[in-house]
């Protein structure tokens, strides 16, 4: 794969030679068209573009992002040059992101970096959600902002008017079907609205002639050019009614009509939108009175006609699920930190058919409202939710080959790296601002030379399994960027995410530090974030872990923690205790006293942390498992299991993979053979409950200590008792 660097018209330092032996020693890399460094490369050194977009080989990388869309032109307009379906053009920003900073000229080791994360083949591809909208438009709101709003999409789209209240002014041309009422209910996504509309006013808008007779017979001025009757100025007297006797449009006796109706697009312009949530679904505008933002969302109203994909942004895996068993939820974590609402519980059985394929349980996800955010793979403990565009083994390996290059072109005086993850949106213009005025503010640094900036689709869909596995591999730190474009869900899910790994990394002994969240809005906050990535080095690992990323989350986060318990700088503690909230690892604690060993809960876990013994009563308990959903405490009907939160690593980290006896007991024999069956308190806790009980009297109580044979052969032969043959 050729690689073109370009100095900018020498405005930053750049050592092919030292760039070509770090990707020479980069596994997958090449440093095939590293031996030239270009200064002008879209202008003058054009040639060397449409040299190298000729020869054959592997994809093309540029070291530009500023002038892509020049380059793809030329590489159109040279003769002999593969299509861009057959060799692609990748290109990297090596230049905001380091080689405009104040030690620029340490940068080598992250421009190789970033040279060989471009390099690397295209992520496994994902399967598509797709969208289909022919251009029915609702607008919501106020007779004259409707207006108006119609007016900017009529000549495009198939607009119908939801006039809300009273007063203002309609055209008197018909162009557009209007209805009158409040709205009720709107649900669904681009191509696939539906609304639901009351009707309560008198004048029904579809038989109105707009003849404006009624606003000229009302005394009161109760109605206006929007043709409804404000109930609140009118007096009752029914002149209009009289007016309109011909059209029969006014009708005050007229019952409230429910109308409901599928639009593929939706202009709200009403004060309070329609979805609350910080992410609405795509498709829907609410502007309010903003006549900017309505401007905006006219111009991508238009071009939302047409057939429309995305990537499905999640898998899941229902076997691994921890929210819910027998009706009883348990995490929800997912549900909680979606800020589109695309995530619905599936626990009640109610509705059911009986011969459902389907049981009850688990989580359901709509993809159509999916935005990709990726915050309910990085809060799931379990790893039944996992991010898919990319996806872990392929996200894993970009970040382990920054590393891996990193470390190649370092030296013994180059500081470790740490690994700044922003998304491609609101996070890389951050970066880019910065790179642009540290260049021109001699107050600012930039983006420092071990700083690696890392861009992501969104912030939140990289998680705990990924970071703790950087550190593991060398990086020093990893940072999250977030900017105005995060919920605040985000932050909160985000923020206990890293407590948890940070606590873990104390707890090994590698001091603070290595975790943190980095809070910029814009180029406002330019300052306050140059300050915060010049933060130094903490403790990381002696030696870089080797392995990769695996497919499921609880894997890689234990070939993560197993390398940084080997390569603790202090003695590793047998327990780390972690905060209660997010924490994906943790043990039980049970309380002998109540526990009848009724095994309720062994029933009710999720992920077989929680396991029984056929030949005697014992609650086992395999701590690597346990995800700390809490299913097991809320089903057990005495409350006699508590979660504890922390990593139990006794014996080097291999107790928490063997099963070990939470609770046992003696086993109770039955009077008439002998023969154990469950345990004395469980057997001593039926009888005390069902004593005051009518079909447990006598001898019918002593059945209760028999076992299943014991108590049949016993009924059948006890003579004092009366059969129904008798009766």
């Amino acid at each position: 794969m050729k690689t073109l660097i370009c100095d900018c018209n020498r405005t930053m330092p750049l050592d092919a030679p030292a760039l070509a032996r770090a990707l020479a020693a980069t596994p997958g890399a090449s440093p095939d068209g590293l031996e030239a460094t270009h200064s002008v490369l879209c202008r003058r050194e054009a040639g060397a573009f449409q040299r190298a977009a000729q020869a054959e080989g592997e994809a093309l990388v540029v070291a530009c992002t500023q002038e892509a869309r020049l380059f793809q032109a030329l590489h159109a307009e040279t003769a002999g040059a593969p299509a861009l379906q057959e060799r692609p053009i990748r290109f990297v920003n090596i230049r905001e992101t380091g080689g405009w900073s104040r030690d620029a000229a340490q940068a080598t080791p992250k421009i190789a970096a970033l040279l060989a994360a471009a390099q690397l083949p295209d992520p496994e591809p994902v399967g598509t959600v797709t969208y289909r909208a022919s251009g029915r438009t609702l607008v919501v709101g106020p007779a004259d902002a409707a207006a108006r709003a119609a007016a900017l999409l009529g000549d495009g789209l198939a607009v119908t008017l939801l006039v809300t209240g009273t007063g203002g002014a309609l055209p008197q041309a018909r162009e557009q079907v209007v209805h009158t009422g409040r709205l009720v209910r709107l649900s669904g996504w681009l191509g696939a609205f539906e609304a639901e509309w009351d009707s309560r006013n008198p004048i029904d808008p579809e038989l109105c002639t707009r003849c404006n007779a009624c606003v000229a017979a009302c005394p009161e001025g109760a109605i206006g050019l929007d043709w409804q009757v404000d109930l609140d100025r009118c007096t009752g007297h029914r002149a209009c009614v009289r007016v309109c006797e011909a059209a029969g449009a006014i009708d005050f006796q007229r019952d409230p009509v429910l109308h409901t109706e599928p639009f593929d697009t939706v202009l709200d312009l009403r004060a309070e939108p329609a979805f609350t949530q910080h992410q609405p679904p795509q498709g829907y505008f609410h502007v309010a009175s903003d006549e900017r933002r309505l401007f905006d969302a006219v111009l991508r109203l238009r071009e939302l006609v047409g057939e429309f994909d995305k990537p499905r942004f999640f898998q899941y895996r229902a076997k691994l699920c921890a929210h819910s068993r027998n009706e009883r939820v348990g995490c929800d974590a997912c549900i909680e930190v979606c800020s589109a609402r695309a995530i619905r519980s599936d626990a009640s059985a109610k509705g059911r058919a009986k011969n459902s394929l389907q049981p009850a349980g688990g989580i359901i996800v709509e993809p159509h409202l999916c935005v990709g955010c990726g915050a309910c793979t990085t809060v799931c403990p379990s790893g039944a939710l996992s991010y898919a565009a990319p996806n872990p083994v392929d996200q894993g390996k970009r970040l382990k080959t920054l590393l891996s290059a990193y470390a190649a072109a370092s030296g013994p005086r180059i500081a470790p790296p740490a690994l700044l993850l922003h998304s491609q949106g609101a996070g890389q213009r951050l970066i880019d601002d910065l790179g642009r005025a540290a260049r021109l503010d001699d107050s600012l640094h930039g983006v420092p030379a071990r700083v690696i900036p890392v861009p992501l689709w969104h912030t939140a869909s990289v998680g705990l399994d990924l970071w703790l596995a950087a550190i593991a591999q060398g990086a020093s730190q990893v940072w999250l960027l977030l900017t105005d474009e995060e919920a605040p869900e985000y932050r909160v899910a985000l923020a206990e995410q890293l407590a948890v790994g940070q606590a873990i990394l104390e707890g090994l002994g590698y001091g603070s530090g290595h975790l943190r969240l980095i809070e910029a809005r814009d180029a406002r906050d330019l300052a306050t974030l140059d300050a915060a990535l010049r933060a130094p080095a903490a403790t990381g690992v002696r030696r870089p872990a080797s392995f990769a990323a695996q497919a499921d989350k609880r894997s890689t986060l234990e070939l993560a923690i197993e390398h940084l318990r080997a390569e603790a700088p202090a003695a590793v503690p047998e327990a780390i205790a972690l905060p209660a909230a997010g924490s994906p690892f943790g043990s039980l604690r049970v309380d002998a006293e109540r526990c009848t060993l009724c095994l309720a809960c062994v029933g009710a876990c999720p992920e077989n942390a929680l396991a029984d013994n056929p030949d005697r009563p014992q609650l086992k308990f395999i701590e690597k498992n346990c995800v700390q959903c809490g299913l097991c405490a809320g089903t057990c009907p005495e409350q006699a299991i508590t979660l504890e939160p922390r990593l139990w690593l006794a014996d080097e980290g291999r107790a928490r993979k063997q099963p070990r006896v939470l609770n046992e007991a003696q086993p109770f024999g039955c009077i008439r053979c002998g023969k154990p069956f469950g345990t004395a308190r469980a057997i001593e806790a039926m009888v005390a409950k069902l004593a005051t009980h009518a079909a447990f009297q006598g001898p019918a109580a002593e059945r209760l200590k028999m076992c299943g044979d014991c108590r049949v052969i016993d009924l059948h032969t006890r003579v004092d008792e009366v059969r129904i043959t008798d009766l």
